[in-house]
């Protein structure tokens, strides 16, 4: 190997140990790694930046605005419901999620699928009382799995079968016929994570608990007259086992219902006490079919679409104190509305417009961003603090945005349009309509995940430039001799390792010439070859940088580097031996 291919393996093996026994965010391992490489002289810049330019980071960019649009107008609650439903055990919960996952993964890209479902998955566990580190890595590998039992489920398979017929000769591959080998090892590979998950995945917990938290705010909801909770029992609107929340009494026609059971029907109309902290009281505000029981929230001057939720501390100084909230007319002199309050980390027992404010009382405001730049000094309060994500959904905009998604799927199943040209219009379509404002679009995109992605594409361009990977590459299936097995064992094995270093479609791409001089040289049908390398490329699951659904969970699942490789790592071999033994069995040699 040249010196630079050495440069380019140290600093790769460098990466990789970083990853694995530092707690680094991988961003700025990788970042750093691309610049090792660019000042050592192995790339030029332009090659270092390859990654920014290609259409794969920027199809991901792109649809995070998308997934934005899906959760300001609840569109992501409304899958939840339809798709998610109630689990009773984990395995349970990690199928309802992997099932669909990997039906739509085997016919759409992979990548909208896992972004669409990444929020969802994320409230879902909020609501359910679930370790979010038990079901992100598993939606990722379904999101993989499915990707491998037809032609179109990945990038990759299309990569690979484009490459079969410009330069094998050869027809290339149907629509299914890669089935013959992905459905059996997306089966088995389901049920592997079903059976080990539970020893070799993460139960990790953020440093806070949401039951943690001693300010117990009470908060009044109303059943809207013709949402779509009305005739549902408590338990089957999800108002049931809140987290950090709980249903104290229903008011319906005068008449208090306290303790009110999981089987009790609601109705329009019904007033809801509950008690909870914030973090809860702003999810609740999310739930379709409610809004907050007071008139006074329909008199401020911005529309919903616009406010937030403000948290204020009442100082002694404040001219409202020792007067209600309905009285001291609250709304009038601050443009807010009191949707929640805190006193002590107790119940208080009235309604909300009832309360009379005492000084160290905790106010929950709905009202416009501008309260907090005008009242944060203000002697009227000891302290405003913004909510962070608590913008009221904008549900009547909820179909339209799930509208958009499909019509995004449609066009690219149909092969009307790439994955990044109907990304690029859903996401348009989205601002246009209101579905999600700009400020919103911008804050929603995961730098963290891009510039990984990006970094990793710079990477494996100095793999191949460098020489380091074609050296590899050659000098391990040399050591597989003339066994037509052994060979196909070697390019699947290389290729995943490749996979898991550099990017799929690159290990693809780097594989398929030395395969196909490999096959000719033995004189043997290279099909089963091109499998093998569809499926090592694809079916990358002991690193995150491996495949891009893989990175884009790891920061909302609170993962470690070896997090994947502990769950990944037998899921890589098991893989490995399912296609080495069924692709020469379909496609004989």
């Amino acid at each position: 190997m040249t010196l630079d291919a050495w440069i380019t393996v140290g600093v790769v093996l460098s990466l990789l140990g970083t990853l694995v026994f530092t707690r680094i965010s991988a961003d700025v391992v990788m970042a750093g790694g691309l610049t090792l490489l660019l000042v050592l002289g192995v790339l030029t810049p332009a090659e270092a930046l390859s990654g920014l330019t290609n259409q794969g980071l920027v199809t991901v960019a792109v649809l995070y605005v998308v997934v934005a649009g899906l959760r300001e107008t609840g569109g992501i609650g409304w899958i939840v419901q339809r798709v998610l439903g109630r689990p009773n055990t984990l395995a349970g919960a990690q199928m309802r999620v992997m099932a669909p996952v990997t039906v739509l993964s085997a016919f759409l890209n992979n990548t909208p699928v896992v972004a669409m479902f990444i929020p969802a998955v994320n409230d879902w566990c909020k609501r359910n009382s679930l370790s979010v580190s038990k079901l992100m890595i598993p939606l990722s590998y379904a999101a993989i799995l499915g990707g491998t039992c037809t032609l179109i489920g990945t990038s990759t398979n299309l990569v690979v079968n484009g490459l079969m017929i410009a330069d094998s000769g050869m027809s290339g591959l149907r629509m299914f016929d890669i089935a013959w080998v992905g459905v059996p090892s997306a089966a088995i590979g389901i049920a592997f994570i079903l059976l080990m998950s539970r020893w070799l995945l993460p139960d990790r917990k953020p440093p806070l608990q949401v039951m943690d938290d001693p300010r117990s705010f009470t908060v009044e909801m109303l059943v809207e007259p013709d949402g779509p909770v009305v005739g549902h029992t408590i338990e089957q609107a999800g108002l049931r086992n809140l987290p950090g929340m709980y249903l104290a009494e229903i008011e319906r026609d005068g008449n208090i219902m306290p303790a009110v059971g999981p089987d009790e029907k609601l109705r329009g109309g019904d007033r809801l006490l509950f008690v909870g902290i914030v973090e809860s009281v702003k999810d609740l505000q999310k739930l379709r079919g409610l809004a907050p029981a007071t008139d006074q929230l329909f008199k401020l001057d911005s529309p919903r679409s616009r406010r937030c939720l403000i948290e204020a501390v009442v100082s002694d100084s404040c001219p409202l104190v020792g007067k209600s909230i309905r009285d001291g007319r609250f709304r009038t002199v601050y443009n807010a509305v009191v949707i929640a309050v805190s006193r002590n980390g107790a119940r208080i027992r009235r309604k909300v417009g009832d309360i009379v404010l005492y000084p160290g009382d905790t106010l929950l405001l709905e009202t416009s961003p501008n309260f907090f730049d005008q009242q944060r000094d203000s002697r009227d309060f000891y302290l405003v603090s913004r909510v962070e994500d608590s913008t009221p959904p904008r549900h009547e905009k909820a179909l339209l945005a799930v509208g958009i998604l499909l019509a995004m799927v449609t066009v690219v199943t149909l092969g009307w349009m790439s994955m990044l040209m109907a990304a690029m219009l859903a996401a348009g379509a989205m601002i246009i309509t209101r579905c999600v404002g700009v400020a919103s679009a911008r804050k929603s995109v995961d730098w963290e995940v891009l510039v990984v992605i990006g970094a990793s594409f710079g990477i494996g361009a100095a793999m191949h430039v460098s020489g380091a990977a074609h050296s590899i590459a050659t000098g391990l299936i040399q050591l597989a001799g003339s066994n037509p097995w052994m060979t196909l064992l070697a390019i699947y094995v290389v290729t995943s390792i490749f996979t898991e270093m550099i990017t799929n479609n690159g290990a693809a791409v780097l594989m398929f010439y030395i395969a196909l001089a490999t096959s000719e040289q033995l004189g043997v049908n290279f099909t089963p070859y091109a499998v093998a390398i569809m499926m090592a490329a694809s079916a990358s699951f002991a690193t995150p940088i491996g495949y891009q659904t893989n990175l884009m969970v790891y920061g909302p699942g609170g993962y470690r580097y070896t997090d994947y490789l502990r769950i990944g790592l037998p899921l890589n071999v098991i893989m490995c031996i399912l296609t080495t033994l069924i692709a020469p069995l379909v496609w004989p040699f």
